[in-house]
């Protein structure tokens, strides 16, 4: 399974979206350093690392947005912890614009 897939399918199992998106923003970070000192080099924008999400829930109705975001990083702890440097979320209940 992809994290692509692997973050998808933990946000259906515990969210029970209405609407999701996840979107591999990887190539969009081609060039930036990661890691503590620049020996690392620049990331070169393949693989699965940089993630956005853009959910609507029933569950996220009358949370405020760092409930929402600390809802969605609780159900990628594990992916956040090991291959997902970056994840963007735009969280939102059924009748509200999605932003992040």
């Amino acid at each position: 399974m992809t994290m692509h897939e692997t973050i998808e399918a933990k946000l259906t199992a515990g969210l029970a979206p209405s609407s999701l998106s996840v979107i591999n923003e990887s190539h969009l970070h081609a060039g930036h350093h990661h890691g503590a000192s620049s020996h690392h080099g620049a990331f070169d924008g393949t693989g699965e690392t940089h993630f956005r999400v853009r959910i609507v829930s029933e569950r996220f109705a009358g949370q405020s947005r760092v409930e929402r975001h600390r809802t969605v990083n609780a159900l990628l702890k594990e992916e956040l912890a090991g291959s997902v440097h970056a994840l963007a979320i735009e969280a939102a209940a059924p009748g509200e614009p999605v932003r992040g």
